[in-house]
């Protein structure tokens, strides 16, 4: 351990404990790679950090708190995106094991990506709450990252349910962020299914000249929670076998003309800036856990407009939802919890709307505390090359067994895998219109998402279609922006042909073989496109004992795949991840 050199990517949750153990473990060269700076929401479990270390780097601050304590040993903080370029192959190679603690999937196929081409052992961890999970993977002898696929489906919701008939909270969640607030804050020359004419066939959200920002929010207000709900209530046949929804309009929640005093929504001229404006301050809610009452929730609805218009002013017409911004949340929660309320389904605090906007499961310290001794365990095992005792170890409560640690040997590599296999160049299929999708579409959809890749170059037999890099003249950087414009068939791009999209920084290649398709389900293949020959998980059991009791418990658990954030006071989970393989039970 004295002598190993150990890349940690990642500083946040998991980051801060695993850097604190791996120094107090025997570690003596470690460096660090994390692109994000502190915030205050960090300190309540990213415990290397402090109040006035917020705005600074997570990487030079947490090799500045671990020195404090063990000042002998050397710290390489990198505060910088894993992808950039020069974290290429020959970076990774010059360590002996790398320890992931990401906050999305593209980076962690990436890192996965240049550690198989530098052949160095890779940890991989991640927590939910409560649960968590540390993986092992080296290069030919256990699974790769992506040996089974992980890409998560955001769930969807029909468009009628979220804009009629909402029947469930996260419907008017998805309404209030992604209809209203984008109405009412971003581009308003953007479409959505809101409905915005009034009877007489105004747009009700262009603001009139001088028009009081208090009576302009009444009339947003009026508008969607009342006229927009009388006018669905005149299709009788779409409420036949539902309840019927009730219009509120907000002289019957607060009859008074102003909905707090004046002084109210100048208290926040104490900000020291606007993304720190807040509509509970302003009105003395001060619990956020708290379910706001249809009175609170409209005063809030208005507040909320009132100080986004007048201490956002320049931004009103380009802003986007951010579950991270104050302002931002109180508004959709307020909104949605209104919308609720007339359509009778019960309403849900701000610390609640807050998960369900961005479908995240709140970070526990203690789990990510256990989670990093297990990478550290793990991390030693691979140094000392310990083969026979890798571990996979899944942190969950299995009450049968009293069980909170589920550890299984991880499985060999998938044969299939189009990432790790040393079979010869992978071959995908793309089915496609040639004659409507443009190279963007192909890039954004397909190579960057899909694949995931970072510096992608894609050719059609000898030709160049794309190439992305800082190296690229200006000819050749404006020759491949335009191509992006560029439908297939005008790149000569046609049913049968082949693709060839590599990555030079990830050493990573494959072929596309391109089928021409004319139609595609709009609500199944909302791409557009649909990319298949990626391994598919139908794997044959390799341990026919079928008595394995914690087997069988983890199966039915379909235990999940999580990733921690770091930057954020909570952790998306994603939805899922089943282990598809029988697993060797361990005695």
């Amino acid at each position: 351990m004295k002598d190993a050199k150990v890349l940690m990517v990642g500083a946040g949750g998991i980051g801060c404990e695993l850097l604190k153990t791996l120094a107090l473990s025997g570690f003596n060269d470690i460096h660090i790679i994390d692109m994000d700076t502190i915030e205050v929401s960090n300190l309540n479990r990213q415990f290397l950090f402090r109040q006035s270390h917020v705005g600074q780097s997570k990487a030079k601050v947490a090799r500045d708190a671990v020195l404090k304590f063990k000042p002998h040993i050397s710290i390489t903080p990198y505060h910088a995106n894993v992808k950039d370029s020069e974290f290429n192959v020959d970076f990774f190679k010059q360590f002996g094991v790398v320890l992931n603690g990401l906050d999305n999937l593209d980076a962690r196929r990436h890192v996965n990506r240049l550690c198989l081409a530098a052949d160095v052992p890779l940890v991989e961890s991640g927590t939910a709450g409560f649960l968590g999970q540390v993986t092992v993977h080296i290069k030919g002898k256990t699974e790769c990252y992506e040996c089974h696929p992980k890409n998560p489906q955001k769930t969807t919701y029909p468009v009628c349910t979220i804009s009629s008939t909402p029947s469930q909270f996260v419907h008017c969640i998805v309404w209030a962020k992604d209809l209203l607030f984008a109405k009412l804050f971003g581009d308003k020359s953007q479409d959505n299914d809101l409905i915005v004419r009034s009877g007489e066939g105004l747009d009700v959200f262009l603001r009139r000249e001088d028009e009081d920002i208090e009576d302009y929010g009444k009339r947003i207000y009026d508008h969607v929670f009342g006229y927009n709900i009388e006018m669905s209530l005149s299709n009788e046949e779409a409420w036949r076998n539902r309840n019927k929804p009730c219009p509120i309009y907000f002289r019957d929640v607060l009859p008074d003309t102003l909905s707090q005093s004046k002084e109210n929504v100048y208290r926040n001229r104490q900000a020291k800036d606007a993304s720190s404006l807040s509509a509970m301050s302003s009105l003395g809610l001060k619990n956020f856990q708290d379910i706001w009452s249809l009175k609170e929730n409209s005063s809030v609805f208005l507040e909320a407009i009132k100080l986004c218009f007048t201490y956002r002013a320049q931004d009103v017409g380009k802003l986007s939802f951010d579950k991270d911004d104050q302002l931002a949340m109180e508004f959709v929660t307020a909104a949605a919890n209104i919308r609720a309320t007339c359509f009778g389904i019960p309403l849900r605090s701000l610390f609640e709307a807050k998960g369900i906007a961005g479908n995240i499961v709140h970070a526990v310290a203690t789990t990510n505390a256990i989670i990093a001794g297990l990478i550290v365990i793990e991390a030693i095992k691979v140094l000392q090359n310990d083969a026979d005792n890798y571990r996979m170890t899944f942190c969950n409560e299995y009450e049968r067994k009293q069980m909170l640690l589920y550890p299984i040997q991880p499985d060999t590599p998938e044969p299939a895998c189009f990432v790790c296999s040393d079979s010869q160049t992978p071959l995908l299929t793309l089915e496609i219109n040639t004659s409507r999708s443009l190279l963007r579409d192909f890039v954004d959809k397909i190579v960057n998402v899909k694949l995931g890749m970072n510096l992608p170059l894609i050719m059609r037999g000898t030709a160049l279609l794309y190439e992305v890099g800082d190296d690229l003249d200006e000819d050749s950087a404006k020759n491949y922006a335009n191509n992006l414009q560029k439908v297939f068939s005008e790149l000569l791009v046609t049913n049968g042909m082949l693709l060839a999209v590599e990555d030079l920084q990830q050493e990573f290649t494959c072929n596309i073989k391109i089928v021409h398709r004319e139609e595609f389900d709009d609500e199944k293949e909302p791409d557009g496109m649909v990319l298949s020959g990626t391994p598919l998980v139908k794997n044959e059991d390799k341990n026919t004992d079928g008595n394995d009791e914690r087997l069988q418990i983890a199966k039915k658990r379909q235990l999940p795949e999580f990733e921690d954030l770091g930057g954020d006071d909570e952790l998306i989970m994603l939805d899922n991840w089943k282990l598809t393989n029988r697993r060797t039970r361990l005695q």
